[in-house]
């Protein structure tokens, strides 16, 4: 797989989407989180698999979505950001299930090693249609993920509460 790979996790409503927005403005590949994606779809369809319908079966199909989000982009040159990703559904699935996170993730190549997380900020949290959990949910499964990245082995490098213009040169200067 491709080590130019960068995974953007963290925090519910830290301000992911927004900071792949503008990364995405600035010519770079990027894949928008498994997550919302299914959300969406599962609000169409019998919801079956929402995250707070079933969080295994949400969990499961995250990993399927991030995984083939994986395959799609592996041949593309330059760096590719995505928000969230096999890690972040590998960690729901344990929260959910108690599977090592570890175990599940074996069959995949790990992201560049440097992931990009957004902190708990409560100034623009907001719930949706999408997200319905709480500030304290949020938090809670950012200290989930960011113990899961670092436990992992890789650099879990947190995200300035900052613009998201200087959010996005911070991320590009520690790439190099």
């Amino acid at each position: 797989m491709n080590v130019r790979h960068v995974v953007l996790s963290g925090c519910s409503g830290g301000g992911k989407s927004t900071l792949l927005a503008e990364l995405d403005r600035r010519g770079f590949a990027t894949v928008c989180e498994p997550g919302r994606r299914i959300v969406e779809e599962e609000l169409r369809g019998d919801g079956a698999a929402l995250p707070w319908i079933d969080l295994t079966a949400f969990a499961a199909r995250a990993i399927e979505v991030a995984a083939d989000d994986r395959r799609r982009m592996a041949d593309q040159a330059g760096w590719v950001f995505f928000d969230r990703g096999l890690v972040d559904a590998a960690v729901a699935l344990q929260h959910a299930t108690g599977q090592p996170a570890r175990e599940v993730l074996a069959p995949w190549e790990p992201y560049h090693r440097s992931a990009f997380l957004t902190p708990p900020w409560p100034d623009i949290y907001v719930t949706d249609d999408e997200r319905r959990h709480d500030m304290a949910e949020a938090a809670a499964e950012y200290e989930r993920l960011l113990i899961a990245y670092r436990a992992l082995g890789y650099d879990a490098i947190i995200l300035p509460k900052v613009g998201v213009a200087d959010r996005a040169d911070f991320i590009l200067r520690q790439l190099g």
